[in-house]
């Protein structure tokens, strides 16, 4: 285990010259990645970016509810996200009287400011190297399961004697496909305010059509507050909780950017695989993707049409149809990106490599046998992924009277193995029926059932809409009525139930077996390939895949060519919205304040020193899902942007990250600066933050 440890430290310190690409932990950047800031541009030092004794922009980032990136840009603990971040909050204080969604909010005073039930944003204290006690006992004879059993009590142990503060928290995550493992010492704070957001007109313009693509221009971004007791520490809401005071916040540059400018987004990826075996890339792009497409396809066509025509459908599905449709056109664009990049051949030409390598130095003899394992063990387990997967999007993403059916079979099966905890299983059903009631519409839902089922199973009864209790909250809340008994059988005679409860018994006693079964030796084999990869070719990149723990990714503001005789700029004006501007549109319409801004050229301080207002540039930093909201930072440590997307062929970058195609997208700060000052008028909010100029 030492030999492997030192491994991971002669990778870590091995120095480059300056590449961009790669996801790293913030705590180890001292040495090849310091360097390779300093190369492309960066004046910060790695104790400027992580510091345990004292603070450090990483004090600054936060994991937004767990899926998104936040910072702090205040004293008073003020925190900027993306809009697609803060949607759901936003839509739940929308009403028709109220529509947020349409015109906007923007708290006048901190009593303004709106509470959110289970919002929470969490910081990270310290990260600790604990790869020695995680994986001791730890031997290479044992099975998978032994293996992560003994892993499993390890991790216990090191949590019960962590180190930290009783408000604090902590949690071990695997690295390197769990040849590493590293302790993260965390504060959660849960007392999260709602202070501002663009309407979508601006916050989600493009919608759909514009989504993954650029030129881009959308104002992605709402802000939110941070309250704390009266000692600063995280608590849950109260009247007198105050807003809370940072170890660091972020200085607002308004000097802007320019191409090949260094930039840093510093946030909480959500997972890539970077080192699968060629087999795997194509059996996703070419097989599982496809299928999944197509329902997605299938639902969108129906929500979309809803929307458009009727306002209470559009504010009751627009979360939903967001996040819907973000998959849905991610991967289309994985597959054009692996295709147009080449890809496969080129994971083909690392094998060869790879193989040769192991020959070479003369390597564990079982090496060479992965690869042929790989395509023996994924001719196997394709098909069963594909049907999984499939079913959770039919039963799970797409289908709400189908969701209901899972939720109420989980419950039953929560009885019937324990009688006595029925209260507990009845409690959490209630809730889960009354979250999906809260913004649902039988006409659509059945919509998309008839458009998706099919895709599924040839058993499609589109008249179970007009014979369940599911589809009416109060009348579904009366089949959990009576004793446990009574309310089960009361379950199976509902014959929208009855009819989805084959499909889910088959997932879970065949469908979902299968997979863990087929699936637990891929894992395995995919641990070993990452160790022999890093032995037979060491000299080449190799940093830990996102997994939702704090990284920082470093590069260049930088424009691309997606195809041939077509150049993208690295930024995008205000022009832009005007050019794309459709009256009425449900994607590209325009409010009319906006409008006479553009035309009065009101852009206060916030315009480029060409005078256009800039909205959106790119980036060559390697982000992915769980970046949305994280600070685009300039060398100097100062917020320029906020990341929300990537280019739609840059999308593979999840499995392949070429810097020639890959860029992310971030909003340019002076436009968010230029929204929330010029069109919104919330100046108080431009006078807690601190304007900087670093290029002066």
């Amino acid at each position: 285990m030492r030999k492997l440890n030192l491994l991971f430290t002669f990778l870590i310190t091995f120095t480059l010259t300056a590449q961009q690409g790669g996801m790293w932990i913030p705590s180890l950047l001292k040495g090849m990645n310091e360097q390779e800031m300093t190369s492309l541009g960066s004046k910060l030092t790695a104790h400027d970016i992580y510091n345990v004794n004292k603070s450090s922009l990483k004090d600054a980032i936060g994991h937004f509810n767990g899926g998104c990136t936040s910072e702090v840009i205040s004293k008073k603990g003020l925190i900027l996200t993306n809009h697609h971040c803060g949607f759901g909050q936003i839509q739940s204080h929308s009403t028709l009287e109220n529509d947020y969604l349409k015109d906007g909010f923007w708290a006048e005073d901190l009593k303004d400011e709106l509470p959110n039930e289970d919002l929470y944003v969490e910081f990270i204290v310290r990260i600790d190297d604990v790869t020695n006690q995680a994986l001791q006992g730890v031997t290479d004879d044992m099975d998978a399961r032994t293996r992560q059993s003994t892993i499993d009590k390890n991790i216990n142990k090191i949590q019960k004697n962590v180190e930290k503060e009783d408000w604090q928290l902590s949690k071990v995550r695997p690295f390197y496909k769990g040849n590493q493992y590293f302790l993260f010492v965390t504060e959660k704070f849960e007392d999260i305010r709602l202070v501002g957001a663009p309407p979508s007109s601006i916050g989600k313009f493009g919608s759909d059509t514009d989504n993954w693509v650029f030129p881009r221009h959308t104002g992605d971004f709402s802000l939110f507050r941070i309250y704390a007791d009266k000692n600063n520490r995280p608590a849950k809401y109260s009247k007198d909780n105050k807003p809370y005071k940072p170890k660091h916040y972020l200085p607002i540059s308004l000097d802007g950017v320019e191409e090949n400018d260094f930039t840093m987004v510093f946030g909480f990826p959500g997972r890539t695989n970077e080192y699968l075996p060629a087999v795997t890339i194509e059996h996703i792009t070419q097989e599982f993707n496809p299928t999944n497409i197509a329902i997605r396809e299938a639902s969108l066509k129906v929500i979309d049409a809803k929307m458009k025509s009727d306002d209470a459908v559009r504010i009751k599905y627009a979360s939903k149809q967001a996040r819907i449709a973000n998959a849905w056109k991610k991967w289309i664009g994985e597959n054009l990106g692996i295709k147009k990049s080449n890809a496969i051949a080129k994971r083909k030409a690392f094998e060869t490599q790879f193989t040769s390598a192991v020959d070479e130095k003369r390597l564990p003899a079982d090496y060479k046998n992965i690869l042929p394992e790989f395509e023996k063990l994924y001719k196997d387990f394709a098909p069963i992924n594909i049907k999984r997967r499939n079913f959770i999007e039919v039963f799970i993403v797409t289908n709400e009277l189908m969701q209901m059916a899972f939720r109420t079979y989980q419950f039953e099966q929560a009885v019937a193995k324990d009688a006595t905890k029925f209260e507990t299983a009845k409690a959490s059903l209630v809730g889960r029926l009354k979250g999906i009631h809260k913004n649902y519409d039988v006409t659509v839902d059945k919509g998309v059932y008839e458009a998706v089922m099919p895709l599924y199973s040839k058993n499609v009864d589109a008249s179970i809409y007009n014979n369940t209790a599911f589809t009416n909250l109060d009348s579904a809340l009366a089949l959990l009525e009576g004793s446990a008994d009574e309310v089960i059988t009361k379950l199976n005679n509902d014959k929208a139930y009855a009819y989805a409860k084959p499909f889910i018994e088959e997932f879970y006693t065949s469908i979902n077996k299968e997979y863990q079964e087929k699936n637990e030796p891929i894992l395995a084999l995919q641990k070993k390939y990452m160790k022999a990869q890093m032995e037979a070719i060491p000299d080449a990149r190799y940093f830990p895949d996102a997994n939702s723990t704090l990284r920082v990714t470093y590069g260049k503001v930088k424009g691309y060519s997606p195809r041939d005789a077509v150049y993208y700029n690295h930024v995008s004006y205000l022009d832009g919205v005007v050019e794309k501007y459709v009256p009425g549109d449900y994607e590209f319409d325009v409010p009319k304040k906006l409008l006479d801004l553009y035309y009065a050229k009101d852009f206060g301080n916030y315009a480029d020193k060409n005078g256009k207002m800039p909205v959106c540039f790119l980036g060559t930093n390697h982000t992915t899902g769980g970046n949305s909201g994280s600070p685009a930072i300039d060398a100097h440590g100062n917020l320029i942007g906020l990341n929300f997307d990537r280019v739609w062929e840059g999308t593979m970058s999840d499995i392949n990250y070429d810097p020639d195609i890959c860029r992310n997208i971030m909003v340019d700060i002076r436009y968010v600066l230029f929204i929330t000052d010029k069109y919104a008028g919330a100046k108080r909010l431009i006078k807690e933050m601190k304007l900087v100029h670093p290029k002066k």
